[in-house]
């Protein structure tokens, strides 16, 4: 008798922890790496970070596909895929990853590091008086599963934080609005801004030259979510005017950056190369196996997306 398999396929991720963590989860699940090497009628999950195109379709079985992060902008739209549920990975070791990054990020900003960094460079003791951090307004871009949390975060090490999403949220000591009539009013009060939207349709170049030109002279900008949800062109306008004193971007439109790309020569940008929340496959194998487990009983599994939002 043929047993459940599911499919992996991710250039980034470690396929050994996956099995191990997963198979350790639901031993009678078979676990595969090579779509030749497996009966495609058996495969009824996948779990896979941006798949080339066509790959789902030689499985005709599939019940549930996760995707290998929280953004699931690569599956969205694809002709390949059935119709079955898609979800995406929220465990809490992705939280804790971007929260950090987050915090990091806007502390760095707040305390006025890139100065001292290149004041050391020139061998110069510079002395820049602290500001309180209740005096600084951060604003987070995108209140979802990993913006609520860090905005939360924010506010708990004494950041004035407001927060904007697409439907209104609360959160205890963050400021929050939503909807397009707002978002002019939040980039205006907003000295250090964090970006974690997911993208799609409508967040694909919100941040235009327009909007950018609406955040304080000399804000500052984390993009950890999605490079193009950003102009990229008129960022680099932005900071190379002053608009936009600083930015730390961990996401771009095009990944790997190229070797020749402007932010590289850029002092006044951090660079990192899309780990600000990656996933943890031994935490995260139990939301994956848990899934499995409520797809086999004819449940819904966690986490699922909806394709027409694109989130």
């Amino acid at each position: 008798m043929s047993r459940d398999a599911l499919i992996f396929y991710s250039e980034f991720d470690d396929p050994r922890a996956w099995k191990a963590t997963l198979t350790n989860e639901l031993p009678d699940l078979d676990f595969h790496t090579d779509p030749e090497a497996v009966d495609p009628a058996n495969v009824h999950y996948a779990l896979a970070w941006k798949p080339p195109s066509g790959f789902f379709s030689r499985f005709p079985n599939l019940k549930l596909v996760t995707n290998l992060g929280a953004g699931v902008d690569s599956l969205v739209g694809r002709n390949d895929l059935p119709d079955v549920p898609i979800t995406r990975l929220s465990d809490t070791g992705m939280v804790s990853l971007m929260t950090s990054y987050v915090l990091f990020a806007a502390i760095r900003y707040a305390r006025d590091i890139p100065i001292f960094e290149r004041a050391q460079r020139r061998s110069e003791w510079r002395y820049v008086h602290p500001r309180a951090l209740s005096d600084i307004r951060v604003g987070v871009l995108g209140l979802g599963e990993l913006g609520t949390p860090a905005a939360a975060a924010l506010a708990g090490v004494g950041f004035d934080v407001r927060g904007w999403s697409r439907s209104l949220k609360q959160i205890a000591n963050v400021k929050c609005s939503a909807g397009l009539e707002t978002l002019d009013t939040f980039l205006g009060e907003t000295e250090i801004l964090i970006i974690l939207l997911p993208l799609t349709s409508e967040t694909r170049g919100l941040l235009d030259a327009q909007r950018l030109s609406l955040l304080p002279w000399g804000a500052k900008l984390v993009n950890a979510s999605r490079g193009a949800v950003v102009d990229e062109t008129a960022l680099i306008a932005a900071l190379k005017s002053g608009q936009i004193a600083e930015a730390t971007l961990d996401v771009f439109t095009v990944e790997p950056l190229p070797k020749d790309h402007v932010f590289w020569g850029m002092d006044n940008v951090l660079i990192t190369p899309h780990l600000a929340s990656i996933t943890v496959p031994e935490v995260a194998a139990r939301e994956v196996a848990e899934s499995i487990r409520l797809v086999r009983q004819g449940l819904p599994p966690l986490h699922r997306i909806d394709p027409g939002r694109g989130y």
